[in-house]
C-alpha cells in the first residue's frame, strides 16, 4: 500500500517563522528525564511528529492516518532511537495510533490532561505543539497519566461497553412504564419488579388478549409476596388503544435489547480466560454470598478474578463479583504507579476535600467531585459499598459507627462555637 501525497515521510510544507514560547526553549540548566523521548499531536486527518533535535535533519514531520503511514512512523522513530512517545488525550484517535506504535516496540506516554493545562505559553499551532509535547516531558515536566497493560485494557474496553448496554437496556424499558401509567395500571405497587417472571408473564398475556384481571393475577409466580386479589385489583383501569400500542412495540423490541448482553458475555468470560494465573495454584475459600445482583455477568467471574489477582475480592465485606470486576479492570493489577494507599486514594479521590469559598457568584465545588475521569467508575463503585460495611450486619460496623458518632460531636460542637451565645 502507498501513502498518500500528504503522508509521511514527505517533507512538510512551510511554517511561518514566529517567535516560539517560552516553554519550547530548551534549558541548559535542566536535567534531562527521558532524553529518547518523543511527542505526537494526534488529529483525524493528519498527525505531527517532534523527535529530539539531531536525531534527524528534520525533527518534525507531519504523518497521515492511514495504517501504512503509521507503520512508517513507527520505523522513523526506532531508527531515531525513541522508546517513549507522549500524547496528550484525544480520545478515540489516539487509540488506533498507541496500539500499533505499542506493537512495535514503543513505550506510550499518556499526558495528564490536568498538568497540561497549566503549562504556561502553551502553543497553538500542531507543529509547535507535538514540539512541546515533546520536551516537557523530556525535563519531567509532565508526568505519564494512569493506563493498564493492553490484557486489562481490553478487559476494560469490554466492561464499559456492556455498562453502555445496559443502561440502553433501561432506557428501553421506559416506554414500558409510561404505557402502564397512562392506562392508570399500578402494576407496580404490587409487582416490584416489572421485568421479572411474574411482571413479564402478565405482560405477554396482555398483549396476546387478556383482559381479565383475575385471569392476568394467577399468572404470579410463588416468590410474589403479594396475593392474587391485590394483583388483580391493580390491574383494573381502561385499556386505551395508543398506550397499548406502544407497550407491544416496546416488548418486542426486548429480545433484541438483552441479545447484545449474552454475546458481550461470553466474550467477557473467554478473555477472562486468557489473562495471566497469578494465584499460584491456591484454592478459592468458600463463596459467603448470598444471590447475585441483577445486572451482575451471568457466569462464574469469582474464579478468574481470582487468579487476575492472586486473591480473592469478594471475601471483603461489600465487594461482590461485578463491583471485583469493575475494579480490576479499570486499575489492574500493578500497583506500583501508586508508592502507598494514600497516593492511591487520593488517585481515586475517595478523601473529600474542603469546599472552596464562593466567589462573584461562583458556586463551590461539591466534596469529592475531583480525581482522574477514568477512575470514577472506581470510585463511584467503593463510595457505594461504603454503606454496606457501615451497617450492624458487618464486623467493620461497630468501628466505623464509633468514628460517625465521633465525627457529628466533632462538628456539633463546631456549630455551637460558631453560633455564639444568644
Amino acid at each position: 500500500m502507498t501513502p498518500s501525497k500528504d503522508a509521511f515521510p514527505e517533507p512538510c510544507p512551510p511554517v511561518p517563522t514566529l517567535p516560539e514560547p517560552s516553554v519550547l526553549r530548551p534549558s541548559c540548566s535542566l536535567p534531562l528525564d527521558n532524553p529518547h523521548a518523543a511527542g505526537i499531536d494526534i488529529g483525524e486527518a493528519e498527525h505531527w511528529v517532534a523527535v529530539p533535535p539531531g536525531r534527524d535533519p528534520q525533527p518534525v514531520r507531519r504523518c497521515g492516518t492511514f495504517t501504512a503511514d503509521l507503520d512508517a512512523l513507527a520505523d522513523w522513530l526506532l531508527d531515531c532511537g525513541i522508546t517513549p512517545v507522549a500524547r496528550a488525550s484525544t480520545g478515540v484517535y489516539g487509540i488506533p495510533v498507541f496500539a500499533r506504535l505499542e506493537a512495535r516496540g514503543l513505550q506510550g506516554f499518556l499526558i495528564d490532561p490536568r498538568q497540561a493545562k497549566r503549562a504556561p505559553g502553551r502553543p497553538k499551532t500542531d507543529r509547535r505543539d507535538c514540539q512541546g509535547r515533546q520536551r516537557l516531558p523530556a525535563y519531567g515536566l509532565l508526568a505519564a497519566a494512569f493506563r493498564p497493560d493492553d490484557q486489562v485494557c481490553v478487559l476494560r474496553s469490554s466492561l464499559r461497553h456492556r455498562q453502555r448496554l445496559l443502561t440502553y437496556g433501561a432506557h428501553h424499558m421506559q416506554p414500558m412504564h409510561k404505557a402502564w401509567h397512562q392506562m392508570h395500571l399500578t402494576r407496580s405497587q404490587v409487582v416490584s419488579d416489572r421485568t421479572g417472571a411474574t411482571g413479564m408473564a402478565i405482560l405477554h398475556a396482555l398483549i396476546a388478549g387478556e383482559r381479565a384481571p383475575l385471569t392476568l393475577a394467577k399468572l404470579r409466580t410463588p416468590p410474589c409476596q403479594h396475593r392474587e386479589d391485590e394483583i388483580a385489583k391493580a390491574l383494573q383501569g381502561p385499556w386505551r388503544a395508543e398506550p397499548l400500542c406502544a407497550l407491544q412495540q416496546a416488548v418486542a423490541w426486548d429480545p433484541f435489547a438483552h441479545q447484545p448482553l449474552t454475546v458481550g458475555a461470553q466474550h467477557l468470560q473467554t478473555h477472562l480466560g486468557t489473562l495471566a494465573d497469578q494465584s499460584a495454584g491456591q484454592p478459592l475459600p468458600p463463596n459467603p454470598r448470598r444471590h447475585k445482583q441483577a445486572n451482575e455477568p451471568p457466569f462464574d467471574a469469582r474464579t478468574p478474578l481470582s487468579r487476575l489477582a492472586g486473591v480473592d475480592l469478594t471475601t471483603l465485606e461489600g465487594i461482590e463479583e461485578g463491583t471485583a470486576l469493575v475494579i480490576l479492570a479499570e486499575i489492574g493489577t500493578d500497583r506500583r504507579r501508586w508508592p502507598s494507599v494514600k497516593h492511591f486514594c487520593s488517585w481515586l479521590g475517595l478523601a473529600p476535600r474542603a469546599p472552596r469559598r464562593p466567589s462573584r457568584g461562583r458556586a463551590p465545588a461539591p466534596r469529592g467531585a475531583h480525581g482522574p475521569p477514568r477512575a470514577h467508575s472506581s470510585r463511584g463503585l467503593l463510595s457505594a459499598e461504603a454503606p454496606p460495611i457501615g451497617s450492624p450486619q458487618s464486623h467493620h460496623g461497630d468501628g466505623a459507627q464509633a468514628r460517625t458518632a465521633r465525627l457529628q460531636s466533632v462538628q456539633t460542637r463546631e456549630g455551637l462555637c460558631q453560633a455564639g451565645p444568644r
